[in-house]
């Protein structure tokens, strides 16, 4: 596989923070120096601690527990955890994505706690204003975040996540994004944490019909928005993967009928994301290498093939069986960790660099700065890769950290020809900070690599 890559060129095109995480480690007090090394951008907040939110954390019910009581009143609401949480992000540098809405309620059908239609849209709208005004606007001994996105619900086509009608979804965000609205011209609102599009994906053998339910309500919360000039500044959807076909496909769909119905504007976020394989390790391939070049490769398509805005991987919870960026117990970060870490070497040099390939055997993405430059591979194949490099106007000596089967984020010494194992992902940096392997600690645990 031949690669060209000149690093005095650009695409035009600004590397986006598409390596943003759902959730972290439960620490409430410090930071987490993990996220600041990866340079985590944004964490959105859903299912935040487990079952029902941990009854304490970012779930609406949880800040506001007590719905017939007076919204105006500091003392209805119970900010302390998510508060304390809350600071651990901002310590870390990234911002959060905060969803109001509840958790998943997966066994919704013995009975159902909070995924019920509020009983008053107009209290619930309201009970959201002073959330906001908490995080940022110091209300209730509250702070000056600036947290900007503010979703409105999660997956309401879900019956797990929501049991009322379409319609009463749809006043819903009316009345809550009208709102909020009124009360902050600054902030950015929108949903609705869209379940996918299988439809436009899937072969018809393989459509169940909750599958054909979706984009009926992808078409209707359009036309209402649309109809009624409601606030709409980012449209967020979900989809879990083998590999990039599907979200190439799905994400040229969002974007193209956001666009024909005149929403050139609303950012596209791909709100929840990760890669399964359907085999029974696939759990432990989530924390492998395997897992590492699946996302690596997922990462690069996602900035070269679509227009999606930003993107937050689910989940980055070490209990979650879909966290794949933690070991537990120890809380030690796995390959896939280093994905992230290195997809956040190309996002700091800003400018995409164009690739030129013969022989499509791996994926390559490429990034440039005035002063530094950096390359990142993804092998998500079974068959090693010879990589056949052409490298021109490199600003520096490169160096060269390598995932594969035995090495984590192992330093190598860069060849224009070498090989890529199968399921490896490579970074070579020129001139650029060195990252080096992370060795920051916290929790209950060491941030060492496997080596």
């Amino acid at each position: 596989m031949k690669v060209h890559i000149d690093f005095s060129r650009r695409t035009g095109k600004t590397i986006r923070p598409l390596h943003g995480v759902n959730n972290s480690p439960v620490r409430l007090e410090g930071s987490l120096p993990e996220y600041k090394d990866a340079g985590i951008p944004f964490v959105r907040l859903h299912d935040t601690f487990g079952l029902y939110g941990g009854h304490v954390y970012v779930d609406i019910p949880n800040l506001f527990p007590d719905f017939d009581a007076d919204e105006n009143d500091p003392a209805s609401y119970r900010f302390e955890f998510t508060d304390a949480y809350f600071k651990t992000l901002v310590a870390s540098g990234t911002q959060i994505f905060f969803r109001l809405g509840v958790t998943i309620e997966n066994d919704y059908k013995i009975r159902v706690y909070n995924i019920a239609p509020p009983p008053d849209f107009s209290k619930w709208a309201r009970i959201c204003e002073h959330v906001i005004r908490h995080y940022n606007e110091g209300w209730n001994k509250g702070f000056h975040f600036n947290i900007q996105y503010w979703e409105i619900w999660n997956e309401p086509e879900n019956p797990r996540m929501w049991s009322g009608t379409r319609e009463q979804f749809l006043d819903l965000y009316r009345i809550t994004s009208l709102h909020l609205r009124k009360c902050f011209r600054d902030i950015k609102i929108g949903g609705y944490g869209c379940c996918g599009f299988y439809e436009i994906s899937k072969p018809p053998s393989e459509l169940i019909p909750w599958f054909k339910t979706l984009i009926p309500w992808f078409h209707a919360f359009l036309k209402m928005v649309k109809k009624e000039n409601l606030p709409f500044d980012f449209f967020s959807w979900h989809r879990y993967l083998k590999n990039s076909k599907v979200m190439i496909v799905e994400a040229e769909y969002v974007r193209k009928e956001l666009d024909s119905h005149g929403f050139r504007e609303t950012e596209s976020i791909y709100g929840e994301w990760n890669s399964s394989d359907g085999t029974p390790d696939m759990w432990d391939h989530m924390k492998s290498n395997i897992g590492a070049s699946r996302i690596a490769e997922i990462l690069i398509a996602m900035q070269k093939q679509t227009s999606i805005d930003k993107a937050m991987y689910y989940d980055a919870t070490p209990t979650r069986c879909y966290g794949g960026l933690y070991f537990f117990p120890s809380e030690r970060v796995t390959p896939t960790y280093y994905s992230f870490k290195a997809f956040n070497s190309l996002y700091q040099r800003k400018n995409e660099v164009p690739v030129k390939i013969i022989g499509r055997a791996a994926a390559v993405l490429a990034a440039a700065d005035e002063n530094s430059a950096a390359m990142m591979a993804a092998n998500p194949g079974t068959r090693e890769v010879r990589l056949d490099c052409s490298i021109t106007h490199a600003p520096g000596r490169a160096r060269a950290w390598i995932t594969d089967e035995t090495r984590t984020f192992e330093k190598i010494r860069f060849e224009k020809d070498m090989i890529l194992p199968p399921h490896s992902v490579l970074l070579v940096e020129w001139n650029g900070k060195v990252l080096g392997k992370s060795n920051v600690s916290g929790g209950t645990g060491n941030f060492g690599g496997l080596g």
